[in-house]
């Protein structure tokens, strides 16, 4: 079973980011879902340039591969989390959530980035939806131009509670923009779990052409809550094997955003985890009769 296994420093935000990928590259990670924020790496900082510079050089020197994220809870507003949005009121608002993540774009291009991920935003109180597509679809229109021009991805991810938050949301954004080659999709197996009507599985399947980045933790039916493997209700055999059997080859990043308190110990546990999920979920295929 091939599967390229990373891990989020959104979970490491205790770490040195010099020190979270060192750490991981010692565990045996081929790669790292990168986090664009103040801790680690700072996109609104006036020495951006000089320090993605350096972080690819760390990069190449670990011989990891990377995926820009963009889910940092404050990096452009200290007083809201995730805000603006592209889906903001204020035009001059949602403006500063296109223009940073056309910085993403940039910066994906510079490390060697196999994906930018980024999520809608919640619709805002009074909102109609008609009105919250219609934002969307025109805030992350240059995002898309940009990913076009840098050939990175733009992979958006269904988030629960917000405006795309299913598989089915994301086909209805990708009508709306006309099926741009650029957009892809992140697939967050425990979001699968936690809101889909199919099974992690199934949206595995499903999933496969337009997969661009894979996020993974355990999760529980109908509550969002990003939780370390063994502690939730997926089968993660089968669910790895359907992975690997598809076209996907980017990185599969174990997503714990609130355990940084216990990160490197977890970062160890869950490549332990999955290395063992792959093995045993090769063994069933093998088994299975002809």
């Amino acid at each position: 079973m091939t599967l390229h296994l990373g891990y989020g420093t959104n979970g490491l935000t205790d770490l040195r980011l010099d020190d979270a990928l060192g750490l991981l590259a010692d565990l045996g990670y081929e790669g790292v879902g990168l986090t664009l924020d103040h801790m680690h790496l700072d996109p609104m900082a006036p020495d951006l340039t000089e320090r993605t510079r350096q972080v690819r050089r760390r990069l190449t020197s670990l011989g990891l591969r990377v995926t820009v994220e963009t889910g940092a809870r404050y990096v452009l507003d200290p007083r809201r989390k995730h805000g603006p949005s592209l889906l903001d009121p204020a035009p001059d608002a949602r403006a500063a959530r296109t223009a940073l993540l056309v910085r993403a774009v940039d910066v994906a291009a510079e490390l060697g980035a196999h994906a930018v991920h980024c999520f809608s935003g919640i619709t805002p109180p009074g909102t109609t939806q008609d009105t919250a597509w219609k934002r969307l679809t025109e805030s992350i229109t240059p995002v898309l131009a940009a990913a076009d021009r840098s050939g990175i991805p733009l992979a958006i991810e269904p988030e629960p509670g917000h405006l795309l938050a299913t598989l089915a949301d994301f086909h209805h954004l990708r009508g709306l923009l006309g099926d741009p080659g650029p957009l892809g999709l992140t697939l967050d197996i425990g979001h699968c779990q936690c809101l889909e009507e199919a099974t992690p599985l199934e949206c595995v399947k499903e999933s496969a052409p337009w997969l661009r980045h894979v996020q993974i933790e355990d999760m529980r039916r109908g509550v969002h809550e990003h939780l370390p493997f063994g502690e939730g209700e997926i089968d993660f055999p089968p669910v790895l094997a359907a992975l690997a059997a598809s076209d996907y080859r980017g990185l599969t990043v174990v997503e714990l955003p609130r355990h940084s308190h216990a990160g490197p110990e977890l970062a160890r546990t869950s490549i332990d985890f999955l290395r063992d999920a792959m093995t045993r979920g090769t063994a069933t295929e093998g088994a299975a009769p002809c």
